[in-house]
This record gives structure tokens, C-alpha cells and sequence, in this order.
């Protein structure tokens, strides 16, 4: 019978690749399957699954207005911060790069001359090309380059995030815009609504039917609604002026815009599912990709308790006469180093320690964002419909003070309601107009909110 016999250094070799396979050094991260927290992150927002859902809409599906989209197609051009972020995710990628072709040896040329004193041995020179060589068999360089990718991928989130930003950041503004135009013309239409009124109780105090008190009263706040005109005139400019800065333009560049009674609201809302929104939401991902980062830094701190392996090989041609190459000779040589940690004073069992410690904060800013972000997402819809609710009684509420104000202005020219009647009827009259328009720019800006807690343009 044939003996067989077993290697021992076979076997030495399969217990060593259990015991790294048994430390996670080379495990992958895996993207998040489910919540990271219990519960739905939404509270009681309406969950969908369809492609109507919000979660799912591209950026000019949602926001309509021509004039709009025009000012944000030249903000995601223009944009100083865009075109920065842009320039992060370069910088990243050449990074990766970096990391990745660190698997490659480094190979030098070491070329050098001389002069000994000795002409007739011609003059010394040598040429010698060494090269290193660290077989990654430990995982050190695939987690250096598995975080390296996880950094490159956080860093494109956050120019995502960016331009989400950008976008909900000109809407935000082109709504406020379109309101204060809006408020303007109900102002400048009650300036000349007031002026009749002013010329009314002139005409009565000369009849006798009118005091000078009602008349000066009047005539106050008539004054305090033409100021009005020149605080929303300023307003208007500065936010002129922000809309030009998101776009890259010098101050003072016309801004075409719509009309603010033209826009149009949805009626109704419906989110995405909440692990769908985790990963739409750019600071999510960046989240978890900071995470993922934790993860490798973890096995890379694991993989340096392991030894590490070293080829270098030098190869060169000279003729120096200094005892090393005389005359003109190949020089060569091929090593191969193990190096094993026994005691590193404690510095490795340290960086392993933090690295767990940062890889539990990591897990926990995964989990504060998820819930931030189902806070968001509750408050900006439940704005929404609150808004929506506030419009429809303000409405009702203009209709009935314009009936109000007709009819004391009508009564004050025959005497029987008095200029304190007519005042009131028209400061609440103005004051009701106002409100509705800013109800209104609210619930336009409450879309905005939601649109972006929903990840934006993903």
C-alpha cells in the first residue's frame, strides 16, 4: 500500500487562510437592505410605490414655470458652487486612482557617475533600476482601495446634495419673487384705491359731514401704503439680485419670471417607501458611504496584526571601481521579506479599538440621519396640506372683506358709516390680500421643502 504524506507547511498555510478568512479582513460592505431603525421613519405620511409617487419625479416635472426652469437649467450651468463641488469629485476620483495603482511594484532608476582619480580606467558610471514590490495577501491594499471608493462615491452624494440645493434654492427664491410682485401690485392697487378714498373725505369734510381727524387718518395711511410700495420695491431688488448670484450674473441682470396666480399646486401628494427615499436622499448615502468607510478602515486596522509580504529586485550595470562592479558587469539581486508584528507597543490593538468606535459613531449618524430625514419629510408634507387648507379660508376671507369694503365706502358717501368703519374695512381688506399671497408662496415653498426631503433629482 502507497503511503501518502501531507505537507506540513500545506497545512500551516490552510490554518493561516482560515484564521484571516475568520477575521473579516476581507469581507465586503454590503448596502443597507432594510431600515436602520424601527418604525416607519414617516410617521402617518401617505406611502406609495408608483412611478406618481413625489419620490420619483425629475426636477421639471415638479417645478412647471418655464421661466423656472430656464433660471435653474442656467443655475446647474453657471453655479460657482456646483462647479466647485464638480471640482471635489475630480479631485476624488484621482485619488481612487492613486489607491487603485498602488497594487502595481515601484520601480526606480538609480543612474550615477564619478570620478575616482584613476583616468586610465576610464570614467566610473552605474545604471540600476530597483523595484518593490507588497503582494497584498492580507487585504491591506483592497480595504485602503475599497475606502478610497466609498470616499469617491460620499464626495459625488454631496455635489448631488449640492445641486439639490441649487435647484430647491431657486425656486425658493422665484417664488418669494413672484410673491413679492404680486404683493406689490395689491399694494399699488389699493394705493389708488385709497387715493379716492383720501379725495371722498376731503369732499365730505368740506360739506360738514367729516372732521379733520378722520381726514388726517386718512391721509396716514395712505402715506404708510405708498412706504409699503418702496420696502417691496428694495425686496424685490435683493432678491433680483440673489437669483443672479445663484446663476453666476453681476448684479442688476434681468430675471424673467411668470405670474405667482399662474402656478399651479398638485392637489394631492403621495411619498415614496421609505428604504426607496434612503437612497435617493444624496446626505443618506453620504452617510452610509461614511459608514462603509468605518467598515474598511475596521478590517484595515485588523489587517495589521497580520504579516506583511515584500518582494524587491535590483538589477544595474556599471563599472565602478569603488570594490563593488569593475570591470563593466550585470549586477542583479531578488528578495523576498516577511515581516511579522509580535509587539508594537500596543499601537495596533489602540487603532483597532478606535476603528470599532468609529465604525458604532458612523452607524449611529446613519441612524440620527434616517430619522432626520423622515422628520422632513413628515413636517414638509403636512405643511403642504396645511397651506393648501390656510389658502382655500383666505380666499373665502379676501371675498367677503371686498364686499365689506364696498360696501362701507358706498355707505361713507352717504353718510351713514363713518371714516373709522372705512379704515378698518380696508386695512383688513389689505392685510387679508397679503396673507393669501404669502399662504400662498408658503405652500410653494413647502413643495420646494418636500421635493427636496425626498432626495430631489436623483
Amino acid at each position: 500500500m502507497k503511503r501518502r504524506y501531507i505537507c506540513p507547511f500545506a497545512v500551516m498555510g490552510c490554518l493561516i487562510a482560515a484564521a484571516f478568512t475568520s477575521c473579516g479582513i476581507y469581507g465586503k460592505y454590503h448596502q443597507a437592505e432594510q431600515l436602520p431603525v424601527e418604525g416607519n421613519i414617516f410617521g402617518d405620511a401617505p406611502l406609495s410605490d408608483t412611478a406618481a409617487c413625489m419620490g420619483l419625479l425629475q426636477w421639471e416635472q415638479v417645478f412647471t414655470d418655464p421661466a423656472l426652469q430656464s433660471l435653474i437649467n442656467e443655475v446647474l450651468t453657471d453655479n460657482y458652487d456646483l462647479r466647485i463641488a464638480g471640482e471635489h469629485v475630480r479631485q476624488s476620483e484621482a485619488a481612487l486612482l492613486g489607491a487603485k495603482l498602488s497594487y502595481l511594484p515601484s520601480v526606480g532608476l538609480a543612474p550615477g557617475i564619478g570620478y575616482w582619480g584613476d583616468k586610465s580606467q576610464g570614467l566610473p558610471y552605474q545604471l540600476i533600476a530597483q523595484a518593490s514590490w507588497e503582494i497584498d495577501i492580507f487585504g491591506r491594499t483592497l480595504n485602503s482601495v475599497r475606502r478610497s471608493k466609498a470616499a469617491a462615491a460620499q464626495v459625488r452624494d454631496y455635489e448631488q446634495a449640492t445641486r439639490t440645493a441649487l435647484i430647491a434654492g431657486t425656486a425658493n427664491a422665484y417664488y418669494a419673487l413672484l410673491m413679492l410682485d404680486e404683493q406689490l401690485a395689491v399694494a399699488i392697487q389699493t394705493d389708488s384705491a385709497w387715493a379716492k378714498t383720501v379725495n371722498v373725505i376731503h369732499h365730505l369734510k368740506e360739506a360738514g359731514m367729516a372732521n379733520e381727524a378722520g381726514a388726517a387718518q386718512m391721509e396716514a395711511t395712505y402715506y404708510a401704503i405708498q412706504t409699503t410700495q418702496r420696502d417691496l420695491r428694495q425686496a424685490i431688488r435683493e432678491t433680483e439680485n440673489a437669483i443672479c448670484l445663484l446663476r453666476g450674473k453681476p448684479s442688476g441682470t434681468p430675471v424673467v419670471r411668470g405670474s405667482f396666480t399662474a402656478q399651479q399646486m398638485p392637489d394631492e401628494l403621495t411619498i415614496g417607501l421609505p428604504l426607496q427615499i434612503l437612497h435617493n436622499r444624496p446626505d443618506i448615502r453620504a452617510a452610509e458611504r461614511n459608514l462603509e468607510q468605518a467598515f474598511y478602515a475596521t478590517n484595515y486596522a485588523r489587517a495589521d496584526f497580520l504579516p506583511s509580504l515584500s518582494l524587491s529586485a535590483v538589477i544595474g550595470y556599471g563599472n565602478f571601481n569603488n570594490g563593488m562592479l569593475f570591470p563593466a558587469q550585470m549586477l542583479y539581486n531578488l528578495a523576498a521579506s516577511l515581516f511579522v508584528p509580535i509587539f508594537q507597543s500596543g499601537r495596533h490593538i489602540a487603532q483597532l479599538k478606535m476603528a470599532k468606535s468609529q465604525q458604532e459613531e458612523a452607524l449611529l449618524a446613519f441612524c440620527q440621519a434616517t430619522l432626520a430625514a423622515g422628520n422632513e419629510v413628515n413636517n414638509a408634507l403636512a405643511e403642504y396640506h396645511s397651506e393648501k387648507e390656510k389658502v382655500g379660508l383666505y380666499e373665502k376671507q379676501v371675498e367677503a372683506l371686498s364686499r365689506a369694503t364696498q360696501a362701507t365706502s358706498k355707505l361713507m358717501q352717504y353718510g351713514s358709516a363713518t371714516y373709522l368703519e372705512v379704515l378698518t374695512a380696508q386695512n383688513n381688506y389689505l392685510a387679508a390680500q397679503l396673507s393669501l399671497i404669502a399662504t400662498r408662496a408658503q405652500q410653494m415653498q413647502a413643495l420646494i421643502t418636500l421635493y427636496q426631503a425626498l432626495g430631489g433629482d436623483n
